[in-house]
């Protein structure tokens, strides 16, 4: 098995005279190349762009609304993955604007790491409602259809805002401009959903693509190969991360995803409506959808309502339209202490990943793809 140092001579070694863009999509990817300097040690070239790898980052923000509006009632408990207490919505000033705003001001609201500790809490307070905020993409939302189909208690819902990887990539191929000429595809959603998952990039767009782990080896491994096949002209899928990621990905926890949830068009915060991009609870499990069960009615006449906040660059970002650093709100108004985006709030942000990697001079040059 290579190490890095021996990728990265493979890499160099190949006849590059002219640029190529290779976009990775996982936010674990993207944390990976940026802590270990992976850009700086590639030849010029070689362009590696962040793409909508951060299920934070693209939550519908009227979704973040909705989950303050309940946490604000007296009898409610809410929970949330720990990155989703952070990200801000566009609400009155006169009310909290964060998950975290609002259990300052008195909600009980829950950061979680898993939904097996979402079960303990509703058990342990079956006079309280609590109402789950489930945002992620299909790693993290193939464990809550699980959490569903055992069965839960009366007591607990799921406010569900989890998305599809795979159609905000299907979107980026079909507008005009892709922005890149190579995809390396997520390790994590791919040991879920099965390779496969990506063959429409080669089959329908003609563009090289492979699944790759979360070491400096494996991300290697796979640009090596999305290079090769691109200096090749032969464009094919190739799974770098074997040892995890299965052909046909995971069948139990597909069937499950399949039992409890159907596929719906979905809303992208900054980016709009991406056709079956989005998961919703199906007609059996109604009974624990916090949408139906308190009747929520979110305030469309609010300022900004479903955007991003005002002079927030993080839907170009997300769609590797920009670099985290050519946003003008990066390093001054918005930082990880003071986030005004969603992209400095997550761990797979590519804002926050940027951030803590050392960079934190913006950069006023905007690509060619801005």
């Amino acid at each position: 098995m290579k190490n890095a140092a021996q990728w990265l001579d493979r890499i160099r070694a190949l006849p590059i005279e002219k640029p190529i863009r290779v976009m990775n999509v996982c936010g674990g990817h993207e944390r990976t190349i940026s802590h270990a300097g992976l850009r700086g040690a590639l030849p010029e070239n070689i362009e590696i762009i962040p793409g909508p790898g951060c299920p934070v980052c693209v939550c519908p923000e009227e979704d973040i609304y909705a989950a303050i509006e309940l946490a604000m009632k007296p009898d409610i408990i809410l929970v949330a993955f720990g990155d989703m207490l952070r990200v801000p919505c566009n609400g009155p000033k006169a009310r909290p604007r964060s998950l975290e705003q609002a259990k300052a001001a008195g909600a009980d609201v829950r950061a979680i790491a898993s939904p097996a500790q979402v079960l303990k809490i509703a058990n342990e307070n079956p006079q309280k409602e609590v109402v789950f905020f489930a945002a992620g993409f299909e790693t993290t939302t193939a464990p809550v259809a699980a959490l569903l189909a055992q069965g839960t208690p009366k007591n607990l819902s799921v406010l569900l805002s989890g998305r599809l990887t795979w159609p905000a990539v299907a979107m980026l191929l079909q507008s005009e401009t892709a922005g890149f000429d190579a995809l390396i595809a997520p390790g994590h959603v791919s040991a879920i959903m099965g390779p496969e998952e990506w063959e429409f990039v080669v089959r329908d767009y003609n563009i090289p693509a492979a699944v790759a782990g979360f070491t400096p080896e494996s991300l290697l491994a796979a640009l090596y190969s999305v290079l090769q096949q691109y200096l090749c002209k032969r464009p094919g899928l190739e799974n770098c991360y074997a040892g995890v990621v299965p052909a046909g990905g995971n069948p139990t926890a597909r069937k499950v995803m399949a039992e409890v949830l159907g596929v719906i068009d979905a809303n992208w915060r900054g980016i709009g409506i991406i056709p079956n991009s989005g998961y919703a609870l199906n007609h059996a499990y109604v009974h624990a959808d916090a949408r139906k069960r308190f009747a929520l009615d979110v305030d469309q006449a609010r300022k900004h309502a479903g955007e991003m906040p005002p002079g927030c660059d993080c839907a170009r970002v997300v769609l590797g339209k920009i670099y985290p650093n050519q946003c003008i709100l990066y390093g001054k108004a918005c930082t990880p202490r003071k986030p005004i985006g969603p992209c400095m709030v997550s761990d797979e942000g590519a804002c926050r990943i940027w951030w803590s990697s050392g960079i934190r001079e913006p950069d006023r040059k905007i690509s060619e793809n801005a």
